[in-house]
């Protein structure tokens, strides 16, 4: 009773009003507008590893004050099994949020997430000096609240913690910038989300700067408003662990003279739902996952010697990509384009490719179209889609059929295959015959006489 009084104090909760409610699996609970009358139903959610508390205003406790615990309460918050809490529907003071954290340094959470709140006012970090925090992922989503910019200071009350931090994620919240001085606190910092936000070109030069993010692998700017790939590839060249950059869902365009080079250990990018007519370059040296889809591609002319995953759906191809241009490729997705036959030729003699996606689109089924796609799914998967969604467009008697159930006949799609046999089989049969009646009746055959 007492480690559950104490949680709902250090969250401003217990005179709310609601109830709690489990998940079927019993590690996920959620509670709405918490009361006093249900405290009983909360000391039951402190079993489930995953709470949720959603709905309510924090204001009347923004100055409640939260003392250090004697060892044996610490030594209970210790045992609870709790690992995430997420925040939905709330207005917090910053100066509570602050209290809260350091609420937390006595428990084991490992996962603090914010929905769609809005925190007020500034919280008063410098409580938090060398307090260290088992928190690893810190995820905000739909939030408001000041600016970043000019509270540098305030931040670095949390450096001790900051420095351990893995995985942060600010997502639909309007971020516009993010301070090169608050960049620096995250040394350890593996993934960054900022998808969903109205960063421009201008902003992520100061925001990777030197000293700025030094561990980052995964980095997400999805659906921001950026424009220039060539900036976008100059701000990114102090990222040197960089691995995976999504730059998806933005209105990249291509800079003719651009020289920039991106972080050699880049091995994932995504540039689909871009608007794209050409795959933009240069592309990372060592890429091994390519994803331009949903985008207006009428043909792929690149060669990546490193390519083992190449996503092309939802765009105008013609035609599939040569696969001989990406000899380690072994995914190829072609879904929803204007691609009428296959290259399963190429298939057949590469033998790296194993995963085919290819559903969607107008195929020819003449004896090359149908043929083609039915050698094909003799030699890879392709797909949830095969075989309902290969369906044939051409010529007028296959229309609307599966490409699977069209007969391809030897004799129909190969007749030179059928005839050239027969005729040397009858030439064969017709040389057979001279030579049996020469010997049969010798007189036939007279041999010429010197006069």
């Amino acid at each position: 009773m007492n480690v559950a009084v104490l949680l709902l104090l250090g969250l401003g909760l217990l005179e709310a009003e609601g109830r709690c409610f489990f998940s079927r699996t019993q590690d996920h609970c959620v509670c709405y507008n918490l009361s006093q009358e249900s405290v009983g139903s909360i000391i039951q959610c402190l079993a489930a590893t995953v709470v949720e508390f959603r709905g309510g205003e924090l204001e009347r406790y923004a100055a409640f004050p939260i003392s250090d615990l004697d060892p044996s309460t610490t030594e209970m918050l210790g045992s609870l099994v709790i690992r995430k809490i997420i925040f939905g529907d709330l207005l917090v003071p910053e100066i509570l949020l602050a209290q809260v954290l350091r609420f937390f340094s006595y428990t084991q959470v490992q996962e603090l997430v914010f929905e769609s709140c809005i925190f007020k006012g500034r919280g008063n970090w410098a409580e938090m000096v060398s307090d260290d925090l088992p928190i690893l992922s810190l995820r905000f989503h739909n939030v408001t609240s000041a600016p970043l910019t000019g509270r540098e200071q305030g931040f670095s009350s949390l450096s001790s913690w900051l420095e351990t931090l893995q995985e942060l994620a600010v997502t639909g919240s309007h971020v516009t910038s993010l301070p090169c001085s608050i960049g620096r606190l995250f040394r350890a910092l593996r993934s960054l989300d900022v998808a969903q936000n109205s960063l421009g070109d201008e902003s992520l030069m100061p925001t990777f700067c030197e000293g700025a993010f030094p561990q980052l692998q995964v980095l997400s700017l999805q659906c921001n408003n950026l424009t220039s790939y060539h900036s976008v590839c100059e701000s990114m060249q102090l990222l040197r662990e960089l691995q995976h950059l999504d730059l998806s869902q933005n209105k990249l365009m291509a800079d003719p003279s651009s020289s920039c080079q991106w972080p050699v250990a880049l091995r994932i990018f995504n540039l689909s739902d871009n608007g794209l007519d050409e795959v933009l370059t240069p592309l990372p040296p060592s890429l091994e996952v390519l994803d331009v889809s949903c985008n207006h591609l009428h043909a792929v002319d690149i060669s990546l010697s490193s390519l083992k995953k190449l996503f092309l759906s939802q765009n105008m191809l013609q035609a599939a990509p040569s696969i001989r241009d990406y000899p380690m490729l072994d995914t190829l997705h072609l879904d929803n384009n204007s691609i009428t036959e296959l290259p399963w030729d190429e298939v057949k003699l590469l033998g790296h490719l194993r995963d085919v996606t290819a559903a969607g689109n107008p195929y020819n089924c003449s004896c090359s179209g149908a043929g083609g796609v039915q050698a094909l799914a003799g030699l890879v998967h392709l797909g949830q889609g095969w075989p309902q969604d290969y369906k044939c467009h051409s010529p007028p008697r296959c229309q609307g059929r599966l490409v699977k159930d069209v007969l391809v006949s030897v004799l129909q799609c190969n007749s030179a295959a059928v005839i050239a046999p027969v005729c040397i089989a009858l030439i064969l049969l017709g040389v057979a015959g001279t030579v049996c009646l020469v010997r049969s009746r010798p007189g036939l055959v007279r041999p010429c006489l010197r006069v």
